[in-house]
């Protein structure tokens, strides 16, 4: 069982970051991240997560036009912004990442059963990259809030990949947040059969 203070920084104290300090992610941090996060277990091993660190004025300018307008402010600001996206055609990689059966053959033959093993596999990755992100003492902010054509026309143009969701990532600024919010209980949600 992991210690009381891993469980509040991994989930307790855990909260959505909308705004964030003036303080750097290095890129070696980001290469820790990804570490960390490549490591947490996906159906066949199938990996389909493809991420992109959005951390110049640039690539924040290039990500900008894709980005409704509440989500605006808060990722301009946010040092890194990751991009979740999914590989459509990740089964071609199962050869390597799963070799223990043809794998390739279960997807190829169903486009429908791809889409969906590729979406529900990269969103336990995005949340993989946050629960690490949170170990290694940065903050999150995911979001859904972007134009998904135009962003996959801006950074994935020619390829077969398609965005999931964006995650802000950064040291937040504990003063622009928002007050706790409910969670819904046991009995609201669970169900024991």
């Amino acid at each position: 069982m992991l210690s009381d203070d891993a469980m509040n920084t991994l989930f307790l104290q855990a909260r959505s970051h909308n705004g964030w300090r003036e303080k750097p992610v290095s890129d070696e941090q980001l290469a820790t991240l990804y570490a960390l996060t490549r490591m947490g277990p996906t159906s066949a091993n199938c990996s389909p997560a493809r991420f992109v660190f959005v951390r110049t004025m640039a690539g924040k300018e290039t990500l900008k036009p894709a980005l409704f307008s509440g989500n605006l402010q808060k990722t301009m600001t946010a040092p890194v912004t990751v991009i979740v996206a999914y590989d459509k055609a990740f089964y071609e990689h199962l050869p390597k990442l799963f070799p223990h059966a043809d794998a390739r053959s279960w997807f190829t033959s169903s486009p429908a059963l791809a889409e969906q093993t590729a979406l529900r596999n990269s969103s336990m990755q995005a949340a993989y990259l946050i629960m690490a992100a949170r170990s290694m003492g940065l903050d999150t902010g995911p979001m859904s809030g972007f134009d998904r054509a135009k962003l996959d026309d801006a950074f994935f143009s020619g390829t077969t990949f398609t965005a999931n969701l964006l995650i802000n990532l950064g040291y937040g600024d504990t003063e622009k947040l928002f007050g706790r919010l409910p969670r819904l209980s046991l009995e609201e949600v669970c169900d024991f059969s």
